[in-house]
């Protein structure tokens, strides 16, 4: 993703766009105004991106407008940028074709909000002759590929990813000679082949088709792409049928992800190839499971290396770790879903000790994490959960807690240790690692009380998940915490016999599981309003009474909605309430309508 940011700020620079050049002269065109007006009329704007957006008297300049630029000559709209991110995105139809006016823009960014309306890709988007930059990745787009976007003679960044589309690559995305960014990954829909047309692009410096059910043959050749310095296959693609002389001849490539690709492992012309590269290669990225531990060994050592992600593959023995420490330099180590047994090195965090990210979770490891890991100051993601790994828990968070007796872990944000087996108290100690967001303990053998001081200093607190421990959570009836979760999960600990009152400051929760939380109280008024967020809410087996209101909730998104109220004495007076969810459970359940 940062090598995806930074690449497309390049971009951007490279086209005049960089943020702080809004026009100051010419205002924006009426037609053009009114285009957005109507752009605007289908999306629920929850978190308030468009709040600049007014058709009023002290507003008409649509330049001023957040996400648009303006020609500062003609006052046409350049640019469109309304990018969504985790807390701010549009939802409802987002109407590509209510935009066909803006025919003078050269970017256009609406990636990362959530279209509601099945959207394809119109076939007039090929009539945005100007465009150089299109992003429409993360908003959930069905159907084809369009071919008329090969007639978008001027783009050079085309990032479709992660959405819903299908059918064959149209061989026209050949056309788009002055390319330098294509992304097409993440759509598992989409297969046939790689176009032969792909071979004219050689301004392509990053190619991206991981996550599709393309196949066949591979159809690069030397002289094909000659600057490209990120390439990522995956799937069924015929690995034997790579011309390794044209792989070789990449000599600006620095990322590389061959994923989920048949007999990889078995390929060792391929392998040995891959290894003349280590020198510049900063990402490595190989899935298969065919490839296992002793492939590694035609790999040579590399100081370059900052990201591998060896996940998904047969990886049994812990040797895998004293392999690695060939790759000093290493920053984000990824070795998901693998097979590996035994423990992890005492001296795995001496010596990789500059890890961002470490992720070996769904692995069968053992024995203790070693408190060496506490030595890698810069850790920031530790996942290690679905082992089976052992101690006490407070001996451990004393020893990731301090970074070469400096202090805690500086810059830890996400700790995820559940399904593990760890046991004793969770210490107040880990109150002390200031920048987490995310806290997964879930599944161990922890005991004992959690109050107020376990928490209140973890203010950038967003997800917290106790399930499934023997956990006694024992807060003030006045207590307000110092963040706000969008993630709960406290499920078999113990909450009641009262209704949590601190759960009422908590304004953005999608996920609440409290079930069998020994609660025996009436759920107050105040809660049901807290649905508008939620997307899954459990809240069996306790002994909740009252009545749950016929409320008018405005739901803002439009995906499933799981809620799980049975074994309570609740009663349920609402039929326009109950039509808003997807799922509902309500067994022993008193129904009153």
């Amino acid at each position: 993703m940062e090598q995806q940011l930074s690449f497309a700020s390049m971009l951007m620079n490279f086209s005049g766009f960089n943020g702080s050049s809004k026009s100051a002269e010419a205002k924006c065109v009426e037609r053009e105004r009114q285009t957005l007006l109507n752009f605007k009329q289908g999306l629920i704007d929850a978190s308030g991106m468009l709040s600049s957006w007014r058709d009023d008297d002290n507003n008409k300049d649509c330049c001023k407008w957040k996400g648009i630029e303006c020609n500062n000559k003609t006052g046409h709209i350049d640019m469109l940028d309304l990018r969504g991110s985790e807390k701010h995105y549009l939802t409802g139809a987002i109407n590509l074709t209510s935009l066909i006016d803006l025919q003078n823009m050269e970017h256009l960014d609406l990636s990362s909000n959530y279209d509601s309306s099945e959207m394809q890709i119109p076939e007039h988007i090929g009539s945005f002759k100007n465009l150089r930059y299109l992003n429409l990745s993360y908003i959930g787009l069905s159907g084809r590929i369009p071919y008329e976007l090969g007639n978008l003679s001027k783009l050079e960044y085309l990032d479709l990813k992660a959405n819903f589309l299908d059918g064959a690559i149209p061989s026209q995305l050949g056309n788009l000679t002055t390319s330098r960014y294509l992304d097409l990954s993440y759509n598992s829909e989409i297969e046939g082949q790689i176009p032969y047309q792909f071979r004219n692009l050689s301004q392509l410096q990053y190619l991206d088709l991981e996550g599709t059910y393309l196949s066949g043959a591979i159809p690069f050749k030397i002289g094909n792409l000659p600057i490209l310095h990120t390439l990522m296959l995956g799937q069924d693609l015929d690995v034997k049928s790579m011309d390794t002389a044209w792989l070789s001849s990449l000599y600006s490539l620095t990322h590389l992800g061959l994923d989920s690709i048949n007999n990889l492992g078995s390929s060792q012309h391929l392998l040995l190839t891959i290894s003349k590269f280590f020198p510049n290669l900063r990402e490595l990225s190989l899935t298969d499971r065919s490839f296992i531990v002793s492939s590694t060994s035609t790999v040579n050592s590399s100081s370059s290396l900052d990201t591998l992600h060896l996940s998904f593959n047969l990886l049994k023995s812990s040797v895998i770790f004293h392999w690695l420490f060939n790759f000093t330099n290493l920053r984000r180590l990824h070795l998901v879903a693998n097979l590996l047994e035994g423990s992890i090195p005492d001296g795995f965090g001496k010596i990789m000790n500059y890890l961002e990210d470490l992720v070996i979770s769904s692995n069968r490891l053992q024995g203790e994490i070693p408190a060496s890991l506490g030595n890698i100051c810069t850790l920031q993601r530790l996942y290690l959960k679905k082992n089976n790994l052992s101690g006490e828990i407070s001996s451990l968070i004393k020893k990731i807690s301090w970074c070469n007796k400096t202090g805690m872990l500086p810059n830890l944000s996400n700790l995820d240790l559940s399904f593990n087996r760890l046991t004793g108290e969770i210490p107040k100690s880990i109150g002390l690692l200031y920048e987490l967001e995310s806290l997964h303990l879930e599944e161990n053998y922890l005991e004992g009380d959690i109050i107020e001081s376990h928490l209140t200093n973890l203010t950038k607190l967003e997800e917290l998940d106790l399930t499934g421990n023997l956990l006694s959570l024992k807060f003030g009836n006045t207590w307000v915490p110092s963040f706000q979760l969008y993630v709960l999960g406290l499920a078999s600990c113990k909450l009641g016999p009262s209704f949590p009152s601190w759960i009422q400051t908590q304004s953005h929760l999608q996920f609440l599981d409290i079930s069998d939380a020994g609660i025996d109280d009436f759920v107050p008024d105040w809660f049901w309003n807290k649905l508008q967020s939620i997307y899954a809410m459990n809240m069996s087996y306790n002994n909740l009474k009252g009545t749950i209101p016929n409320l008018p909730i405005k739901l803002t998104m439009n995906y499933e909605i799981s809620v799980f109220l049975n074994s309570n004495q609740l009663k349920v007076k609402f039929l326009l309430f109950c039509h808003k969810f997807q799922y509902w459970t309500f067994p022993r359940t008193r129904f009153q309508i």
